[in-house]
């Protein structure tokens, strides 16, 4: 009888273990910068289909309003190292995220497609929104808000998708999308006409001629912009990155855009 008990108390002890196992790595791995007193952290939590989506937070304030960063193609949330502590001095809490489809830069591994290709799961662009869905999910269930939702490239044309149908998302920055998925999801020439949430959008100056057809049927409100560069410009959210050309004057435009959603709340 004292044999079955001791069993039964080590099996419940391993299944706790189990159970707690995924939460203790959420808070375990944690800094504080104590020169801006800006909580950085990694943490982690499950794409729709239970994947492990790798993350970082960068927190002012839990009741700063709150701005979710998607990477673009082969790259990872280290995209906007750099970036999301610039959104932290407007006043932003930020949280970068891997998704599923990506890859390493800088020396930075994309921890989500490494799991992902392990779990033999698919690692494809559309793939990738159920990683940003339930990053909004998460976020906006952290803060305990709606969501800013910012993309480059393929996320931002999956940002602008999610953003008309998304009640969790109250406005969205897009940097170089196109109408890449027309055919899976249907043109977002035809579905942007019915955006009225406020939107930043924005491109390298070669492709702002396809952005403005990319909105050929909107009728921008005062809380939309098209900000279309004076010079090159580059490729998705990398034009502001540190000592990036042209990157001045994006910063100037993504600054008044964030300070009219604060004015307006």
């Amino acid at each position: 009888m004292i044999k079955q008990l001791t069993i039964a108390v080590f099996l419940i002890f391993i299944f706790n273990a189990c159970n707690n196992k995924y939460e203790q790595k959420k808070t375990t791995i944690k800094e504080n910068n104590t020169i801006s007193n800006i909580q950085i952290y990694e943490t982690s939590f499950l794409s729709l289909d239970s994947l492990e989506i790798s993350a970082k937070v960068y927190e002012v304030s839990p009741d700063a309003p709150v701005i979710l960063l998607c990477h673009q193609a082969r790259f990872n949330k280290f995209e906007y190292e750099g970036i999301a502590q610039k959104l932290n001095e407007r006043g932003f809490n930020c949280v970068a995220i891997d998704q599923r489809s990506g890859g390493p830069i800088s020396n930075q591994i994309n921890e989500t497609t490494i799991r992902a290709i392990e779990a033999n799961k698919p690692i494809g662009y559309l793939d990738a929104e159920q990683d940003i869905l339930a990053a909004i999910n998460y976020t906006a269930n952290k803060y305990h808000q709606k969501v800013i939702l910012w993309g480059s490239s393929y996320s931002s044309t999956l940002a602008l998708y999610i953003a008309l149908s998304n009640d969790q998302v109250k406005a969205v920055l897009s940097f170089s999308p196109g109408n890449y998925f027309a055919d899976e999801k249907g043109s977002l020439i035809e579905k942007l006409a019915l955006l009225t949430k406020p939107m930043f959008i924005t491109s390298s100056k070669r492709e702002s001629s396809e952005i403005s057809q990319l909105i050929s049927q909107m009728t921008l409100n005062k809380n939309q912009v098209h900000f279309i560069p004076k010079g090159n410009g580059h490729h998705g959210s990398r034009v502001l990155w540190k000592q990036q050309t042209d990157g001045q004057e994006y910063w100037e435009a993504v600054n008044a855009f964030l300070d009219s959603l604060k004015n307006n709340n």
